[in-house]
């Protein structure tokens, strides 16, 4: 388990910047915490790390996936039930991709044993990551 205490966006960028170059596929990322904590800035950082700082990274609230050459990066908050991760193609991007997953505790049990979890909470003005 690791520790990191980022004190503001730019330092969270800059973690997930160098995190991101440490992933290669087939590779989970679960990134958990509530809502505004930075999951999605996480992951867009990740994704424009490893596909370039052109990379378009919409959030996948609504889609629930987006996906960019090798990397899935899914939304599950609006999953209801965990038999629809299979529609959505979670089982292949796992065996498969660098997959990002925002609220996975619907996942949980689909999540390999190698996944990275990301647990993320509030930290005076910043955040404090803690890496399993």
């Amino acid at each position: 388990m690791k520790e990191y205490i980022l004190n503001n966006i730019d330092e969270t960028r800059a973690w997930a910047c160098e995190f991101a170059k440490t992933l290669h596929a087939p590779q989970t990322v679960a990134l958990h915490g509530d809502l505004g904590m930075g999951k999605s800035e996480i992951a867009r950082t990740i994704i424009k790390t490893l596909r370039g700082e052109d990379t378009v990274v919409p959030s996948p609230t609504f889609t629930l996936v987006q996906n960019y050459d090798g990397i899935s990066h899914f939304d599950l908050y609006r999953i209801g039930d965990a038999s629809e991760l299979e529609e959505i193609g979670l089982p292949y991007a796992i065996d498969n991709d660098i997959t990002l997953i925002e609220w996975p505790d619907i996942a949980k049990d689909m999540l390999p044993e190698n996944t990275i979890h990301i647990y993320i909470t509030q930290e005076g003005d910043g955040r404090k990551l803690v890496i399993q």
